[in-house]
């Protein structure tokens, strides 16, 4: 009976056994190949937005390289507080998560101040010193990535209820509002609200109900759009600017000449690029079409590279996003996987209803295309979101 070898007797020495006795190492995981899609992104970006921008910088600044050293400053920037926020532990941003919230309504609500600046005709920002400006409605996106998945935490199994559900859109739903009204921008407010829904989709059990509204949704827009085509004949109904892009949406041709001159440049400038495009710098549209280096961008790439330079930016997202998801689902806790969460909200939705404008799917709405149209306000705080991904990714641990 001496000679019996005696059984492990808990399940780390069961392991140790079948592993020939070797212990198992953890191994700190960092995902490179996010910060390599991010670098491609933003170089492509400025590539893009040199060659999109020279001559209307030219026009307005006598000077084609002005968007493309603003940008460039920005994307520097963006990097160094990406690199501070990825080693930054992101638990304490739980801490500080809802002062942040009302910190972007209090922001937006300097817009409506004599501090507010209008460009264009839209009143989104805040003037800085040294002629510099600041989109407060950015903040706000960042806000509701961190606040809502702390809210979700704390509320835990009770977001499976009517009124779990409820109280999470209260919160994302009056951020929408304040962007909406306080900087009348509702393409961030749709990303806003668009967050908060995702994330209550994602830790909800149920999937059916959501089908349900959203297809309800879709039936109560085609019932609009139905009454909006009855009385796109009526002038006098076009006085508002955003009804106005609803009638250009319906019958762009129509108003060529006027409100729709920017779409159907724009569309011009996709259909005119064939497959492989005319080449880097060759675009005519861009001589033509009004901020251009903005909302239009991809039109410009469509023109220059053609559907290939299409389909390869449309690519890098796409692996942006799974890049994101992979970081989602091995995150070490709840809270970080929900961050990572929103942050692939945002960039999906954001790229979605870009790239719809642009071939006329949906009305114009002024949403930039990440990482490659023009915008400091934009670009940094992209850099920011990214820098909790990875710095979210560095907290993963894997058995080796």
């Amino acid at each position: 009976m001496g000679n019996i070898r005696q059984m492990p007797r808990t399940r780390r020495e069961r392991e140790r056994v079948r592993s020939g006795g070797k212990k198992k190492r953890k191994v700190q995981y960092f995902d490179y190949s996010l910060l390599a899609v991010i670098i491609f992104l933003v170089c492509f970006g400025l590539a893009m937005l040199y060659s999109t921008s020279s001559y209307s910088a030219l026009r307005v600044y006598e000077d084609g390289m002005h968007f493309f050293k603003r940008q460039a400053f920005f994307c520097a920037a963006g990097f160094l507080g990406a690199y501070i926020i990825s080693n930054i532990d992101y638990h304490i941003f739980a801490i500080y998560a809802k002062k942040l919230y009302w910190l972007s309504i209090f922001l937006m609500a300097l817009v409506m101040t004599p501090l507010g600046q209008e460009v264009n005709g839209a009143r989104r920002w805040i003037k800085l010193p040294f002629d510099q400006q600041f989109q407060p409605s950015e903040v706000a996106k960042i806000a509701i990535i961190l606040f809502i998945p702390q809210l979700l935490c704390k509320l835990g199994k009770e977001v499976h209820s009517l009124q779990g559900i409820i109280h999470i859109l209260i919160w994302g739903g009056f951020s929408a509002v304040c962007v909406y009204f306080m900087t009348e921008n509702m393409s961030t407010a749709i990303i806003v609200m668009g967050i908060s829904c995702f994330l209550v989709f994602v830790v909800h059990p149920k999937t059916a109900p959501f089908i349900v509204i959203v297809a309800g949704g879709f039936v109560f827009l085609l019932i609009m759009v139905t009454i909006l085509k009855l009385v796109v004949q009526n002038p006098e109904m076009s006085g508002n600017f955003r009804l106005r892009r609803v009638l250009v949406w319906l019958e762009p041709e129509r108003y060529a000449s006027n409100w729709g001159y920017q779409v159907m440049q724009g569309l011009y400038a996709v259909g005119s690029g064939g497959f492989f495009g005319k080449g880097l710098g060759n675009s005519a549209q861009k001589m033509i079409i009004p901020e251009v280096q903005n909302d239009m961008i991809l039109s410009i790439i469509c023109e220059e590279l053609g559907v290939f330079g299409a389909i390869i930016v449309l690519l890098m997202f796409g692996l942006l996003l799974y890049r994101l998801m992979f970081i989602a689902q091995n995150a070490p806790d709840m809270y970080g996987a929900l961050i990572v969460t929103g942050i692939f909200a945002h960039i999906a939705i954001q790229v979605i209803l870009n790239v719809a404008v642009v071939i006329n799917m949906i009305p114009t709405t002024g949403i930039t295309l990440p990482f490659i149209s023009y915008g400091g306000t934009s670009i940094l705080f992209l850099m920011a979101e990214m820098g909790l991904a990875l710095g979210i990714s560095g907290k993963i641990r894997f058995e080796e």
